[in-house]
């Protein structure tokens, strides 16, 4: 019965820890749920609250673009109805949860808000108004550059990304100090929607240390420049 205990109280730690899980009222979905709820809802607001370059290269169909970042996010978001239901969502998901919380706190009373953002929505392969070009670096290119006798180091990276700014300076460090023992690429997950699609990254940072075209070791999350030097050593 104790070890029952133990065990309950493990499961209720791990589902309790941050707004990835969804929420007991179910405002919190993943990108099916999401994309079935707002096709359920005529009078839907639906917000992107990414920044307007990322709103170009690709975003849902009748989205309007009111980025969290901005000084003025309460101001155009108080245009929007209160008593009608307000769909969110911005890349990876954290921006999204921000904006959630806030317009919630201005008094929203149906607020919804998508687990992963476009990264989950794009590898649901759930359908978006694209920009009308291609941007982007193709697969092909990508095989192309890890051809190299020289170990890669491939970090996705995005330029709101907390962790992902925190890391550049050392990867910048390391490729400065060791351009004979690895080649560090960086790539912009906004600038290469489709690649990421086509490799499965849908969170970020993540970085994929390649030797010989083979992945080596692969990390998702904020990893420790000593970590880092750590797996380049092997």
């Amino acid at each position: 019965m104790y070890r029952n205990l133990i065990i309950a109280l493990f499961i209720i730690v791990l589902t309790g820890c941050g707004k990835a899980q969804k929420s007991p009222d179910g405002s919190s979905l993943s990108a099916t749920e999401f994309s079935q709820k707002l096709d359920k809802i005529k009078d839907a607001q639906l917000v992107d609250v990414r920044t307007a370059g990322e709103f170009r290269n690709g975003h849902l169909k009748n989205a309007m673009n009111i980025d969290w970042s901005a000084d003025d996010f309460a101001e155009k978001a108080a245009a929007l109805d209160k008593n009608k239901p307000v769909f969110v969502y911005c890349l990876s998901g954290p921006r999204s949860t921000a904006a959630a919380a806030k317009l919630e706190e201005m008094g929203f009373k149906n607020v919804y808000e998508m687990q992963g953002g476009m990264m989950k929505w794009r590898n649901a392969d759930l359908p978006e108004i694209k920009a009308s070009t291609s941007v982007g670096m193709s697969v092909a290119q990508y095989n192309e550059m890890l051809k190299s006798e020289t170990p890669v180091l491939v970090d996705f990276y995005a330029e709101w990304c907390a962790p992902c700014k925190k890391m550049e300076p050392y990867l910048k460090k390391i490729a400065a100090e060791m351009p004979d023992k690895v080649k560090i690429v960086r790539i912009n997950v906004d600038e290469n929607t489709e690649l990421c699609k086509e490799l499965n990254v849908s969170a970020l940072p993540v970085l994929k240390l390649y030797r010989n075209n083979e992945v080596v070791w692969e990390k998702l999350g904020f990893v420790p420049e000593e970590e880092v030097r750590k797996q380049l050593s092997k």
